[in-house]
């Protein structure tokens, strides 16, 4: 059996490919997160929710209408970007010119209502969703077994990740969308409709925590706390980040993800807490975070 600093193999990359889906889900939902505060300046405490609800969307899909995996990985983005529109054109629009803690109250009492209404619904033993057959089984490596399921969670999440990042940084509809939070009156003096502008990329924020709930639905049970036991680490990785940056919680949620799951080979104790006490050690050196910028 081959060892890596006294570890068998099979058991570190194991570990380490748990750590890259996690970091999958990290990077997908911190970059929700990081979205609509870095353009809108809302923390959005019912990301975690709206994530669950995603997970919920894809599972409906298929009980109640026969609709599968992939037909969920297109609807259900779409169902909680709409719910999130109408959320922000309703209560969430009114809060853009009031201080953080107002929009951060508001979507935390969101979370809790779409977690209670989930919950009592459908209780918390959760629900089981099956992987699509295209993607069963798995690979046999060298050094170990990769279920092609979570293979693809890997690539599906870098995907997104990275087009975003590069419609937002790299094209003229990114530009637009950046000087109109930037300076709102200016750019709607040219014709460009702001508000519009802000209720979308609300919208496309929470979608891509539907397309998480989606990704996350075969691997672990559907059920209304999975977005609670979640939120709380996505926003340690976005302070770790930075708030607002897009890239960087890209790069971090994957960085902390393979952390994580080192932490659980080595000092397992330590690896429900470990990207917090990252998230200290960055704070006490670099307060605006690791790719944030100082006011």
């Amino acid at each position: 059996m081959t060892l890596i600093f006294g570890v068998p193999t099979q058991a570190l990359f194991g570990q380490l490919l748990l750590g890259l889906i996690n970091g999958s889900f990290y990077a997908i939902l911190s970059l929700g997160l990081a979205i609509i505060f870095g353009l809108l300046n809302i923390i959005n405490f019912a990301h975690g929710a709206l994530y669950m609800m995603g997970a919920f969307v894809a599972w409906m899909l298929l009980t109640y209408l026969g609709l599968g995996y992939w037909w969920a990985l297109g609807l259900a983005p779409l169902v909680v970007g709409m719910f999130g529109i109408l959320l922000e054109r309703l209560l969430i629009a009114r809060l853009y010119k009031l201080d953080h803690l107002y929009g951060l109250l508001l979507t935390f009492g969101l979370a809790l209502i779409i977690q209670g209404l989930f919950r009592n619904q459908y209780g918390v033993s959760g629900l089981p969703y099956a992987i699509p057959a295209e993607l069963s089984g798995g690979q046999r490596l060298p050094f170990m077994f990769l279920p092609n399921y979570r293979a693809w969670v890997v690539v599906a999440s870098l995907t997104v990740c990275l087009a975003t990042w590069l419609g937002i940084e790299k094209t003229k509809l990114g530009a637009y969308l950046r000087a109109a939070t930037e300076n709102p009156t200016l750019v709607q003096a040219f014709g460009v409709n702001v508000p519009l502008f802000l209720t979308l990329t609300y919208g496309f924020g929470v979608a891509l925590a539907g397309f998480a709930g989606v990704l996350a639905a075969p691997i672990y049970s559907v059920n209304p706390n999975m977005g609670a036991d979640i939120i709380i680490v996505v926003f340690a990785v976005v302070v770790i980040g930075g708030m607002g940056s897009i890239l960087g919680s890209v790069i971090t949620g994957f960085g902390l993800g393979l952390v994580e799951g080192l932490t659980k080979v080595f000092y397992p104790e330590a690896s429900a807490t470990v990207i917090f006490v990252i998230m200290v050690l960055v704070l006490l050196v670099k307060p605006a975070g690791l790719f944030g910028r100082t006011a």
